[in-house]
């Protein structure tokens, strides 16, 4: 049996006329010979009737402070009506189909309302669901304890619901279908010439997540990648052949790929830099930052001062922070990270010297860099960063 796990998001299901042609993505897939297990998100964004934050408002409305056990269950309702409306679909057009909870397709967790951990999948029921030449659509983002109370797997749940039956099943692949052709060399909105990445490794994904590019939840990667399942990115609407993300190696790739020293450009906007000028237990102020859950990027530490970046949104908890423990202190706003990334830069010299001279050239100033085996960052003027974009993506032949 060659099992195909295929994943609609809220926009591919937000619709009567998007559910239509997501489902013809499903029959295509049988019509391939495909044994086709389909998990679908809750329809739509905040403000749709159905989507996952119209839910929880509506139930803060009446309490803010509803427990976590509570708002569970109403998150659980928005993927189980999207299962059942697409099952129908389906049934409608002359396929067998059948709605199922997470926890009706196997998928046990720990109590840990509102982020819960899987503890096992047992693919049984959807195996036998298979043999019997129905098609499961699978509530995706939610699961089910070993007494039986209903949980959801946090934000980006239903990838990891594709991916945890795709690695359970041990389908040919896990197709993630969104409202993106795929993973892009770069944001197309800020560079024209921006276009979707091919074919692309688990670790560069998840660099691409870590620096501000969000098209598949890093947790749904990690589960793909132990299992060495392909998650395949593509948009319901077009017919394009999207992104594959996997353990490739050059045996695979073709010669542009080989000779591809960059594989694309994410930016992280609306950064502060903080410089601190205390030679004081340095330790302590980094723990205290950490207790206020303040996340920190971009370090530099020095014997006289520590340099790192926190989001704008963290600013004020931080200055009230160090207000109370006396830390001196000096920060720059406005700022942006951009991140070249790719699997070959590693070992290669003079990738820094290229980024530096081609920002310069543009008049680029930058504040802050850092670097590790596959990314290099620089840090600048939030009004530069969509040139800094452009001038990388030029300078890196991407």
């Amino acid at each position: 049996m060659k099992i195909l796990v295929q994943k609609f998001g809220g926009t591919s299901v937000s619709s009567e006329e998007k559910r239509e042609k997501a489902a013809m993505r499903v029959i295509e897939a049988v019509k391939n010979g495909y044994s086709v297990v389909v998990v679908v998100s809750a329809m739509g964004r905040e403000k749709d009737p159905y989507a996952t934050d119209t839910l929880i408002n509506m139930a803060k409305s009446v309490y803010k402070d509803i427990s976590k056990r509570d708002l569970d269950l109403i998150m659980n309702c928005g993927e189980i009506i999207s299962s059942v409306l697409f099952a129908a679909t389906l049934s409608s057009k002359g396929y067998k189909a059948t709605a199922l909870t997470g926890g009706q397709a196997g998928i046990i967790t720990d109590d840990n309302f509102g982020n819960a951990e899987v503890i096992n999948v047992d693919p049984s029921r959807i195996l036998d669901i298979l043999k019997d030449g129905v098609i499961p659509v699978v509530a995706g983002f939610q699961g089910i304890t070993q007494k039986g109370e209903l949980t959801t797997l946090g934000r980006g749940g239903s990838d990891t619901t594709a991916a945890l039956l795709g690695v359970a099943l041990k389908a040919e692949a896990v197709e993630i279908y969104t409202d993106v052709d795929g993973i892009m060399t770069a944001d197309p909105r800020i560079v024209s010439a921006a276009h979707v990445i091919d074919r692309i490794s688990y670790n560069e994904v998840f660099q691409f997540a870590e620096q501000g590019a969000k098209v598949v939840h890093p947790r749904a990667v990690e589960i793909a990648m132990r299992g060495n399942i392909p998650l395949i990115i593509k948009n319901t609407m077009s017919d394009g052949g999207g992104t594959i993300i996997t353990n490739y190696s050059d045996a695979y790739a073709s010669i542009y790929e080989i000779n591809k020293l960059v594989t694309g450009i994410a930016n992280m906007n609306n950064r502060v830099q903080i410089v601190i000028e205390d030679k004081g237990n340095v330790e302590d102020i980094f723990a205290k930052i950490g207790e206020e859950g303040i996340s920190i990027d971009l370090i530099n530490i020095f014997p006289d001062k520590q340099v790192f970046t926190i989001s704008d949104s963290d600013f004020e908890k931080l200055r009230n922070l160090f207000e109370r423990l006396g830390v001196k202190y000096s920060y720059r706003s406005n700022c942006a990270k951009v991140s070249i990334i790719g699997n070959r830069i590693r070992g290669v010299p003079g990738v820094m010297a290229r980024v530096i001279k081609a920002l310069s050239s543009r008049g680029i100033e930058i504040y802050q860099t850092a670097d590790s085996h596959n990314t290099i960052s620089c840090l600048v003027s939030q009004d530069k960063v969509e040139d800094a974009i452009r001038v990388l993506h030029e300078e890196f032949g991407l």
